[in-house]
């Protein structure tokens, strides 16, 4: 091998005739896996290495890399008629799928990547969801949903797409239908994070179409500053109306004046709105800071 597998995050090995099955075969039933037949001897493989591992790295776990060297290990190459090298083959959910015989350019070598990995390769995927994610912000739950629906018809595994799609329908109001998009996670990835957060946010949803009249609830709680269930249910209301660090105030409030009162429940309802808003959202982060500071002073 070239030597430049270091620091490749496992995307890029060597391999021998009776570690191919795990390392091709098996490993190819999660993502493609790209076979290079090489030799010491062999100048254009050389040609070819780096510039295989560079296009492989840059794909960012769209596919994998594995090296072999046929002096070494004479027969898979045979099995798969390589006749001569550089010989690279694409494995997909177990097979040989596509492949090429010499030190292609950089360019092409991308472009094989790109066609074996499907559309939409992980960079690009990376950025659309940005972009997404910057709509749904800015309160462009439509356009936001559209580019988010794009990326699951191309990859319906994708947990951001799913998530992304069940909080566009949160956002427009459609409830029943972000519960259905949910419904779309695959099996086992439930409590995955991403979708254990919009399913928060779906559920905070809920809660916030129960409640009462947000002006009404605001005059409740001037009327009796004690009242802890309309103050509680004015927090879901705020929250409702996109005002949340006024409704992480309320919560905060309560903590304060009785920390026990329905069973810690303004602290667990805080710890629901920062996992439905995510670690890095400007009011979890400010709401997370001053219930430490109720909690531990």
């Amino acid at each position: 091998m070239s030597g430049n597998a270091a620091g490749t995050n496992g995307l890029i090995k060597d391999t021998t005739t009776q570690a191919f099955m795990a390392d091709v075969i098996q490993e190819s039933m999660k993502q493609p896996v790209l076979v290079d037949f090489w030799a010491e001897w062999c100048g254009p493989c050389k040609q070819l290495g780096p510039v295989l591992e560079k296009a492989v790295v840059a794909a960012k776990g769209k596919v994998k890399l594995v090296k072999m060297d046929i002096d070494k290990y004479p027969q898979i190459a045979g099995q798969l008629g390589v006749q001569s090298i550089p010989a690279v083959f694409a494995f997909s959910k177990g097979q040989p799928v596509d492949g090429f015989m010499g030190a292609l350019p950089e360019s092409q070598v991308k472009e094989f990547i790109t066609r074996i990995a499907g559309p939409g390769g992980a960079p690009e995927t990376e950025e659309m969801l940005a972009e997404a994610e910057a709509l749904l912000a800015e309160g462009d739950d439509e356009g936001a949903a559209q580019i988010f629906a794009q990326i699951y018809e191309e990859d319906p595994d994708n947990l951001k797409a799913i998530a992304g799609l069940a909080r566009c329908a949160v956002a427009a109001g459609q409830l029943e239908q972000a519960a259905a998009t949910l419904s779309l996670t695959p099996k086992g990835k439930e409590n995955d994070p991403i979708i254990a957060s919009a399913r928060a946010a779906l559920e905070l949803a809920e809660q916030a179409s129960d409640v009462g009249d947000l002006q009404a609830l605001m005059r409740q709680v001037d009327a009796d500053p004690a009242d802890h269930q309309a103050r509680f249910d004015l927090a879901l209301a705020l929250v409702a109306a996109g005002r949340r660090k006024e409704a992480v105030d309320q919560l905060l409030d309560i903590a304060r004046r009785d920390r026990q009162w329905n069973e810690d429940g303004a602290r667990k309802q805080l710890v629901q709105f920062f996992e439905a808003w995510g670690p890095m959202d400007e009011n979890s982060i400010y709401g997370r800071r001053r219930l430490s500071s109720i909690l531990f002073s």
